[in-house]
């Protein structure tokens, strides 16, 4: 009589079965975080904390390849992890359920242990949605291992065949073959995705309806007690291709730690100055606003902007000086450094000399004449002219600790960066781009330069080759603190060419042509095009 080998446990249903699951266990998360207040995102929770643990270098390197984009890459990342995860718990529970509801009851526990850092979030109501999560994702697994044919069923949940209707029928009885579990583990899984979906969608509309749009749209801001004059004529050339001299609040670049925004009910916010002062001071929104704002044009430039790079923008902000509110709490004189610290525990230091220097340092609250976006730190940020974001630009401001600068180190001063950030004189080309096709004769070789940390621009060069500099003409000058626009009118003759461009500050002082990295303190370097003409 011949044998026939045991039916070989397939791999592909329970990896289906298993990435369903996670996906389920996830979209129940966010829903219930939606639901739950103080709950955080598993998604999130994960995802910031894989920012704060990261070292620098790595950072660096998605900021490089993924630009504005490097949050929605790690989200990413962390569902094709999770995915993974999932196949795995799902082939490994095919022979044992037990062990792919430890897989799960791990994969929980680690969302919770990452909203312990976030003080935004509380632990005990996440720990309820991870619960919540958790339960749904082994729920969905079991029912969609039960509902593959019995050879894929968990050896520790399938019954006693014999007490089922005799030996050989399986899980599904004598009736049921092949086509017909298919057709229901189909069916199912269909569905498990749908309800996954429509959860994760409904957590983040929950999430993000949670008060901070209506909170945003119900500030009434005073008019401000200094008005910042407009753009003179000529600040703007109108060169195609140039970015705008006033960028647009939704082209404004953003480059923080929060993978998601934090929401900030302005009703509940506080301004908290503490420190190293003789009245420690809690401001509500209200009574901050109503020690007058000012109106201040100023260009912020992210440290992680490489030579030529984007990441770097200019605004008419509105705010109350740093030094007003800094006065009212009496700051000491042995106190060298304000940190900002944000409502998510990001925090960045300068110099106290930064508030009282004469520059236009600001507790911003509008921006280009409407309240803060969310994105850009409503309901409350710092702007400081001249330092890079990474010292001074804290978003979704919450505290002003006085201190000095040997007794603390910001966020990303023990991550590889200085504890000094002046912005250094920079210049870009816009037009033409690197490997551009252009008509030979004359075409204008146009852009932008800056040097908010020494007066501002004085000057542009543009060289061609090996040629001489030639002087670009600049825009009209708005203030030291604003970058400007330049062009300089080329009669460009056929064939391959380089073109570069540098500037020089007030100071008399001229971009050195020295290539450096982003870190520790910014890039260095001029910028250059390689074009083709004719």
């Amino acid at each position: 009589m011949a044998t026939h080998p045991a039916p070989r446990l397939g791999l592909r249903r329970p990896a289906a079965a298993g990435v369903v699951a996670a996906a389920l266990a996830l979209g129940v998360g966010e829903l219930v975080a939606g639901l739950v207040p103080g709950a955080g995102s598993p998604v999130v929770s994960v995802g910031n904390a894989v920012i704060d643990a990261v070292p620098a270098p790595v950072k660096d390197l998605a900021i490089s390849i993924f630009g504005l984009a490097d949050k929605i890459a790690l989200i990413v990342g962390i569902l094709l992890l999770a995915a993974a995860f999932g196949a795995l718990l799902g082939v490994v529970g095919a022979r044992r359920f037990a062990t792919a509801v430890a897989g799960f009851v791990a994969f929980g526990a680690l969302g919770v242990a990452a909203a312990g850092s976030d003080p935004q979030i509380s632990v005990v109501a996440t720990a309820v949605a991870v619960t919540v999560a958790v339960a749904a994702g082994v729920l969905g697994l079991r029912r969609l291992l039960t509902a593959a044919p019995a050879a894929h069923t968990p050896v520790d949940l399938r019954p006693d065949v014999t007490s089922v209707g005799g030996a050989g029928r399986g899980v599904g009885g004598a009736g049921q073959g092949a086509g017909g579990d298919r057709r229901t583990f189909l069916r199912l899984t269909g569905g498990l995705v749908v309800v996954a979906a429509v959860s994760a969608a409904g957590g983040r509309w929950l999430t993000q309806r949670a008060g901070v749009a209506a909170s945003r749209a119900a500030v009434v801001l005073p008019p401000p007690l200094r008005r910042a004059a407009a753009p003179p004529a000529g600040a703007d050339l109108g060169i195609a291709g140039v970015v705008p001299f006033v960028t647009p609040n939704e082209r404004f670049y953003r480059i923080d730690t929060a993978l998601v925004v934090p929401r900030v009910d302005v009703d509940s916010w506080r301004l908290r100055v503490t420190g190293m002062v003789q009245q420690p001071l809690e401001l509500t929104f209200d009574e901050l606003t109503a020690m007058g704002t000012e109106e201040h044009w100023t260009t912020l430039c992210c440290v992680s902007n490489e030579v030529g790079g984007g990441l770097i923008g200019n605004a008419l902000w509105s705010g109350v000086p740093l030094r007003q509110v800094l006065d009212r709490a009496g700051v000491d004189d042995a106190a060298s450094q304000i940190v900002g610290r944000s409502v998510d525990g990001f925090t960045a230091g300068f110099p106290t000399s930064a508030a009282y220097d004469g520059r236009a340092a600001l507790l911003a609250v509008a921006m280009n004449g409407e309240p803060l976006p969310v994105e850009h730190g409503f309901p409350l940020r710092l702007v400081v002219p001249g330092l890079y974001g990474y010292v001074s630009a804290t978003k979704w401001l919450s505290d002003l600790e006085l201190t000095t600068l040997e007794a603390f180190d910001a966020y990303w001063i023990p991550r590889g960066w200085s504890k000094r950030g002046p912005i250094k004189t920079q210049s870009r080309i816009d037009v033409p781009a690197t490997g551009a096709r252009i008509a030979a004769g004359r075409t204008p070789v146009a852009g932008v330069a800056w040097a908010q940390a020494s007066g501002g621009v004085q000057r542009v060069e543009v060289q061609v080759d090996q040629e001489p500099w030639a002087e670009a003409r600049l825009g009209t000058a708005l203030n030291d603190d604003t970058w400007r626009q330049w062009v300089y009118e080329w009669e460009a003759p056929p064939g391959p060419h380089i073109v570069r461009v540098r500037a020089t500050d007030a100071e008399g002082m001229t971009q050195t042509q020295r290539r450096r990295p982003v870190a520790p303190d910014g890039a260095t370097g001029w910028h250059e095009v390689r074009v083709e003409v004719g």
